[in-house]
């Protein structure tokens, strides 16, 4: 005797409810069950001798969806690459804002003399810092038991740190130790960065927000004289858009990774390439303080978690309609000339 054929369409696709339901199928009496949180449908004839049950396998390549739970302020903040220059500035930022920070340096000496200043500058005790080269995986995984052991989970992580070897030369003149540098600081560090701070979001009740810096070069513009800062730069955003899908296709939704733009600040890193009539020009134009920077994209930053949003955003600082109209305005009225260096 022929054993019917039945759809399983008809059974319900929701786990979490229970129900008993009777179909015919050929002449046969076909009942289901669908029990949570395993459901398994079993299908039974009226003939005894047709007797069989069919588990339902959630797909192993899909992990438990997992949801955030409000974030309420203050945050809890680690900022990479935070004892100088803008990531300084938004550590400071984000104290004035009430929030705890953590910051990292590769110079133990650097992050006591920030951390010191820090708290100095905003009255603010509840920061902390430690050594972290990002560029070895150790060192980051020793930053997130560093961070969870003084704050238990992170809010935000903003992966700043990078390099330009302080390097503005044509890329044929550039060094092995040079390009090492920059590439695995700016590329390796912050995969690095990422793989870790999901890893330990997506496991955290609150979730969390992970924002990463561009700089020259992410845009798609050449960067000359310093083309491989430009070129890893521009590795940021695709590497942004890469995980934003990776995380959809496994369906985290606690987790949200995000694009953030200082746009041109006045940096050590930024002021040393300065010595050609183009980029004083620029960097007069449309250049600006770590500060003011910082004072624009943390409320930005701090908003997204206070709205509850779990859309990928990308914040800038500098537009190009921004940039466009300070040009502008350089060109017809001689604004901004000779802000940070004489032009010729």
């Amino acid at each position: 005797m022929a054993v019917p054929t039945a759809s399983l369409q008809s059974f319900t696709k929701s786990p979490l409810c229970s129900l008993l339901s009777t179909t015919k199928f050929n002449s046969l009496w076909v009942s289901s069950a669908v029990v949570s949180p395993s459901p398994t449908f079993c299908l039974k004839s009226k003939y005894n001798s047709f007797r069989f049950c069919a588990a339902v396998v959630k797909a192993s390549s899909s992990p438990q969806t997992n949801r955030m739970e409000p974030m309420v302020p203050p945050y809890n903040v680690l900022i990479t690459g935070g004892s100088k220059g803008i990531g300084y500035a938004l550590a400071k930022e984000f104290l004035k804002g009430g929030d705890n920070v953590i910051i990292c340096s590769r110079s133990d000496e650097r992050v006591v003399s920030a951390l010191d200043r820090l708290r100095v500058e905003t009255g603010k005790q509840h920061v902390w810092g430690t050594k972290c080269d990002v560029r070895e995986g150790e060192d980051v995984k020793s930053l997130v038991a560093f961070a969870k052991q003084k704050l238990k989970y992170i809010d935000i992580w903003i992966n700043n740190a990078g390099s330009n070897a302080y390097s503005f030369k044509p890329l044929a003149e550039a060094s092995d130790e040079d390009l090492i540098q920059v590439v695995t600081t700016n590329t390796l560090g912050l995969m690095i960065c990422c793989r870790e701070a999901i890893n330990l979001m997506q496991n955290q009740p609150r979730g969390g927000h992970i924002f990463n810096i561009d700089g020259a070069g992410s845009d798609g513009r050449p960067t000359p004289r310093f083309a491989a800062y430009g070129a890893t730069k521009r590795s940021v955003v695709h590497l942004t858009k890469s995980l934003q899908a990776e995380l959809e296709m496994q369906h985290v939704k606690n987790v949200i990774v995000h694009n953030l733009s200082p746009g041109m600040v006045t940096t050590d890193l930024l002021m040393s390439g300065a010595n050609t009539k183009q980029a004083k020009f620029f960097i007069n134009v449309l250049a600006e303080p770590a500060d003011v920077v910082a004072e624009y994209l943390v409320p930005n930053i701090r908003s997204i978690p206070t709205n509850g949003s779990t859309k990928a955003t990308y914040i800038r600082f500098l537009t190009g309609l921004k940039a466009y109209t300070q040009i502008f305005s350089r060109i017809a009225f001689g604004a901004r000339r000779n802000r940070y260096f004489l032009e010729d």
